[in-house]
């Protein structure tokens, strides 16, 4: 039976009116309006994930939530990190206090007053933007954060976890930007030798379990593992697992690849080494033929290069450093050829020669198989030595954020691949007061440009810094944070890839005609 034209036009109303972006065209009628382009819009929900910062007795944990002063439009929102629920993992060592969970009545402490945090109630909430809030815990079984943030706190959330461990195998200042959730993980840089121990984190935000493979690639390609099939990540919660027991193959250099059959999760390694400390490696952008990795500090003694493959086919690339004042390749090591699915790791040692860089992997000729890479740097010697990750990450964009920033601490280097760029940097009111600094600076192509960013006037606690890109080629970012303890310059690097605060939203036009028979 065919419909009307007075119930086809009732139905197109109706339509109109949920959609709220429909244009009412009868069949027939000339004159239709086209579909015009794609607009930005912020968006109305984030989600973020931090990993749970527990195993250590001498573990103080600073969480820091902050959005940027947007346009004012929208519904006020919340933005709220609130404990993982207990969850056990078989591999669990029980001595290490990895994950056992949040306790109801853990002493937490916001804004400098300390709170009792039951399962219910968040640990850190943002109720403003443009100022950031704080929490503490010194928890050996502090869990893992599931967040959520709504109408004008929602666009460009950002959350950070910073720890200090002053002693033990553990020490260090282990940072971590909590991430959203996702499907699919790249971690070159991480290890199943014996002198490491490294946990793979796997939180899930969601109302239903979530299943994980993860999979272990080394140096002659993939390791033997009947225990990595299958994890299964219960709602709302966080297991971790060490690599080491997913394996009876030891390897200084792994690549872990961790995926979801269903569900999304939070993924993150924590890296701890006898001898050079401890700090989280993220995953590396996406597997592309051409990679950057922003940020080695001026002073690094060792830099190592950590690369890899998926895929059937090898992959050559050139090696560059961009430097204060020009790009150029290491003597020695100017291109790296990487076999499919192994491990492929390059001693760059100290490549940046007492000044800041920041790496670039192209493709040699033609090629175009996507790589993934993560670097391990080094600073200081002996028993002083420390360690930080840098990942491969993506560009800037619109707007990129580091929440947890000390005065006199930060260091943030943004280097442009392309063609000179220029950015405008928001150092924002602090957790405790102060007034917001902004300041802009061109970056010239193919250079890295290290700046100490400039103090929020009247400063009190810590600030976040925003990174807009105004114009020019794209700018790639990184944050270093360095706390001295005990003689060592702790210190851990945070990537700056664009925070997601817009997305694309059709405009819909309405077509009458697919109504009729």
């Amino acid at each position: 039976m065919k419909s009307t034209p007075l119930s086809l036009i009732a139905g197109a109303v109706a339509l109109a009116a949920v959609t709220g972006f429909a244009a009412l065209n009868v069949p027939g009628e000339t004159g239709a309006p086209e579909a015009e382009a794609a607009v930005r819009l912020p968006v109305e929900r984030s989600s973020l994930l931090c990993p749970s910062p527990g195993g250590s007795d001498l573990a103080e944990t600073t969480y820091t939530s902050f959005t940027s002063a947007g346009p004012g439009d929208g519904e006020a929102g919340t933005a709220e990190l609130k404990a993982a629920e207990p969850a056990t993992a078989d591999d669990e060592d029980p001595k290490d206090g990895e994950d056992k969970g949040d306790k109801e009545g853990k002493e937490g402490k916001g804004d400098g007053k300390k709170e009792k945090a039951g399962p219910d109630k968040p640990v850190v909430a943002l109720k403003e933007a443009g100022k950031p809030v704080t929490a503490e815990t010194a928890a050996s079984d502090a869990p893992a954060l599931i967040g959520t943030a709504t109408g004008r706190l929602a666009p460009g959330w950002a959350a950070q976890q910073t720890t200090v461990i002053e002693a033990g195998n553990a020490r260090g200042l282990l940072g971590v930007s909590c991430s959203a959730p996702d499907t699919d993980f790249w971690f070159p840089g991480a290890s199943t030798a014996e002198n490491r121990q490294d946990y793979i984190h796997l939180t899930n935000p969601d109302d239903a379990a979530a299943v994980a493979d993860i999979e272990l690639y080394g140096p002659k390609g993939p390791l033997t593992s009947d225990v990595g099939d299958g994890i299964t990540v219960p709602a709302h919660s966080s297991v971790p697992l060490l690599l080491s027991t997913l394996t009876g193959d030891a390897a200084d250099d792994v690549t872990v690849h961790v995926t979801t059959r269903g569900g999304r999760i939070g993924a993150a390694v924590k890296v701890a080494d006898e001898e050079t400390g401890s700090d989280w490696l993220t995953a590396s952008a996406e597997p592309a033929k051409t990679l950057v990795l922003p940020g080695i500090p001026a002073d690094a003694t060792s830099v190592r290069l950590v690369a890899f493959a998926p895929g059937e086919d090898d992959a050559d690339v050139k090696v560059q450093l961009m430097g204060k004042d020009a790009t150029f390749s290491p003597a020695g090591n100017d291109t790296l050829h990487i076999k499919s699915e192994m491990t492929t790791s390059v001693d760059l040692k100290d490549v940046t020669r007492g000044e800041p860089g920041s790496l670039r992997l192209t493709p040699v000729g033609t090629g175009t198989t996507p790589i993934v890479a993560a670097l391990r740097v080094v600073r200081g010697t002996g028993s002083k030595q420390e360690i930080a990750y840098i990942p491969a990450t993506k560009p800037v964009g619109e707007r990129a954020t580091a929440a947890d920033n000390r005065a006199k601490s930060s260091v943030l280097s943004l280097t442009a691949p392309g063609a000179t760029a220029k950015v405008k940097v928001t150092a924002s009111a602090g957790s405790g007061g102060g007034e917001p600094a902004v300041t802009s600076y061109t970056v010239k192509a193919g250079t890295t440009l290290e700046v100490d960013p400039e103090t929020p006037a009247g400063l009190k606690g810590s600030y976040a810094l925003t990174v807009e890109t105004e114009s020019g080629g794209p700018v790639h970012a990184a944050r270093t944070l360095t706390i001295t303890k005990g003689g060592i310059k702790m210190f851990t690097v945070q990537t700056l890839p664009n925070d997601g605060g817009t997305v694309d939203v059709p405009t819909v036009t309405q077509d009458l005609s697919v109504l009729e028979d």
